[in-house]
């Protein structure tokens, strides 16, 4: 089963489970979509920004450091209390070796404190690095950035997501879900972003951009 059957499948257990404020977030979601959300960060044969942020621990993590042991995957996802995050992020696990014998590091990054990357490190028993991009800052310079509807922000709460405690900020902003593979030279060899959180990149996707740049 692919990654995209398995949020697809997830998708419409929700469905069937809180059948009116799924449709919510559905038609929230396709206005942020339509809105262009996530559409204007850099792309295949761009730049990558770096970036310095904490892990899980606390400790520094550059990706100047990363990429001068090899090509770079990075995956922005919303947090730890999002389903279809949390998939993405066991589906990465499973290719971590492939990723490895690639040459190549795999890191995650979310706006939450470190103490909630390690949750999210801990309930996924993730074995690659989790980082804090408290503010979004970095998340920004890869466009990824926008702001929780406010009509939705109650049913936030409702559900038990609480962002401001959970990412330490009043902003309610959040990054849409992207993956960026980078070379060791910061050049970008493939880029996925989407509004919808329903929509990730494969794994082969990943692997495929990685095999490409070994092989020359």
């Amino acid at each position: 089963m692919t990654l995209k059957d398995e949020l697809n499948q997830m998708h419409q257990n929700i469905l069937e489970k809180i059948p009116e404020l799924a449709a919510q977030f559905d038609a929230d979601t396709e206005q942020l979509v339509q809105s262009g959300a996530g559409t204007g960060g850099p792309s295949v044969g761009d730049t990558a920004p770096d970036f310095e942020l904490p892990d899980q621990l606390g400790r520094t993590i550059t990706s100047a450091e990363l990429r001068s042991k090899g090509p770079l995957v990075v995956s922005f996802y919303r947090g730890f209390w999002c389903p279809y995050c949390n998939l993405e992020l066991h589906a990465l696990q499973q290719c971590l070796p492939q990723i490895t014998e690639l040459g190549a590091t795999l890191v995650a990054i979310s706006p939450q404190l470190p103490d909630e990357s390690l949750n999210t490190v801990e309930k996924n028993e993730l074995t690659f690095t989790v980082l804090s991009d408290v503010g979004n800052a970095v998340a920004s310079r890869y466009g990824l950035v926008f702001a929780v509807s406010e009509h939705l922000r109650p049913s936030y709460i409702d559900l038990g997501i609480d962002l401001p405690t959970f990412n330490g900020t009043e902003t309610f902003e959040l990054p849409v879900p992207g993956t960026f593979v980078i070379d060791s030279d910061a050049a970008i060899l493939a880029a996925f972003a989407n509004a919808d959180y329903k929509q990730r990149m494969e794994p082969e996707a990943i692997l495929e951009a990685l095999s490409k740049a070994k092989n020359g």
